[in-house]
């Protein structure tokens, strides 16, 4: 009898923890977040004052816009878990830089965090965007939606390639985009 409840208490410590662990509700549940994407100028023209200089040299060296330009973008992939969606780096006015999720839709997940990093997008999510150099934008606040985070202003963008919806809890890609010039 008592082997029996040795068992039974084991089986209920090991289904909490696995729990904790695993949170395989987060498959089925839903955050969605609509926050405000930043607009862009029209694009630029030889006549356009949507930025203050034509032809930048390297996304480092470009001038602060007069108005919100397009920098960068991209389009998610799925790795780990089905992602679709679309990124944007916005220069602002004010010199931050603004990196936009758009239409995103995955699944929900433990841990998740949004990534700008310097790996090249490939079919394989499982650690790969960690062996490189990474910044860690924050918290993924919404599994469908959009959101936007602000970039650190020491961040080189020339640097960084690809954003990744991270998993730091099991280290795996959800889903990630590769950043080309807007």
């Amino acid at each position: 009898m008592r082997r029996r409840w040795w068992v039974a208490g084991l089986a209920v410590v090991l289904v909490v923890a696995g729990g904790y662990w695993f949170q395989p509700w987060r498959l089925v549940t839903t955050r969605e977040v609509d926050e405000r994407l930043p607009a862009v100028a029209g694009p630029s023209s030889p006549g356009s004052t949507a930025t203050t200089s034509t032809e930048p040299t390297s996304l480092e060296a470009a001038p602060t816009p007069v108005a919100p330009v397009e920098l960068l973008r991209g389009r998610f992939v799925s790795h780990e878990h089905g992602t679709s969606g679309r990124v944007r780096v916005v220069g602002q006015p004010d010199g931050r830089r603004l990196l936009a999720i758009e239409d995103l839709d995955t699944s929900d997940g433990p841990d998740l965090h949004v990534w700008l990093t310097d790996a090249e997008v490939t079919d394989d999510g499982w650690r790969v965007f960690d062996d490189g150099r990474y910044v860690d934008l924050g918290e993924l606040r919404g599994n469908k939606g959009n959101l936007v985070y602000e970039l650190p202003a020491r961040v080189d963008l020339a640097d960084y390639q690809s954003v990744s919806i991270w998993c730091e809890r099991f280290s795996v890609s959800f889903g990630a985009a590769a950043l080309t010039p807007a």
